[in-house]
């Protein structure tokens, strides 16, 4: 009989915003994988850290910090051959994963993979787009609005198209593309709406205005922009 494969949801980063079924997993864990870059520490794995047993076996998937396109298939073919054969062994497996498996989550890519072969359960994770909301203390759609989530990575004409036919927008990867979009949004006019916010749920949170926003932007930023109809 073979393991289960479990991806893991961690939230934003804050270990309290874990869910009561994402500790229970983790604290009784055979084998843990989870992302990590080539150079420091993996935040996935800090998160979830206090809980990790001292049994656990730990996989690291090690993704290179590179600009080229990304997921590097065969990282995650190396991992999902690791996992693979502990789930064979009937062991299950952890796989921790930032904010929520299945919105711009890593564990999508291993999921394609080992899915259809073993046991697998996904566990929802409170996503950056709720925390990043929280943080702001600000609602982002109401009523019949309609909310659009844009990657900052599309070029300028795509984001410019999809801003202008959307009642709110979340501007996700802001990162080395805080630039373009602060220019973009205030050409549209909508610069005075806008928030942003970095490291939600986290000691160094950061919210302000776009108007007031750091001339760079680290990874885990987001800009948005709230639905007129949507105020406190």
């Amino acid at each position: 009989m073979t393991g289960t494969l479990y991806g893991l949801g961690l939230g934003p980063g804050d270990p309290e915003l874990l869910t009561l079924k994402a500790h229970r997993l983790i604290s009784g864990a055979q084998v843990i994988a989870y992302p990590a870059p080539d150079t420091g520490e993996s935040f996935a794995r800090s998160i979830a850290a206090a809980f990790i047993p001292d049994t656990a076996r730990e996989i690291p998937i090690v993704i290179p910090m590179r600009s080229e396109r990304f997921p590097a298939q065969e990282v995650y073919d190396s991992a999902a051959e690791e996992i693979a054969a502990a789930l064979e062994q009937g062991q299950d497996v952890v796989v921790l994963c930032e904010g929520d498996p299945f919105f711009y989550g890593s564990f999508m890519y291993l999921y394609a993979r080992l899915a259809e072969r073993f046991p697998t359960e996904v566990v929802p994770g409170v996503s950056s787009l709720g925390a990043v909301t929280a943080a702001a203390g600000r609602p982002l759609i109401a009523r019949d609005e309609v909310l659009t989530v844009l990657p900052a990575t599309l070029p300028e004409a795509e984001l410019e198209a999809q801003i202008r036919k959307s009642n709110a927008v979340a501007i996700m990867k802001i990162g080395r593309h805080l630039a373009k979009v602060r220019a973009l949004l205030e050409g549209l006019g909508l610069a005075e709406r806008a928030v942003f916010v970095s490291h939600a749920s986290l000691p160094e949170q950061n919210v302000r205005p776009l108007r007031e926003a750091p001339e760079t932007a680290p990874y885990f930023s987001m800009i948005i922009l709230p639905g007129r109809d949507a105020h406190v």
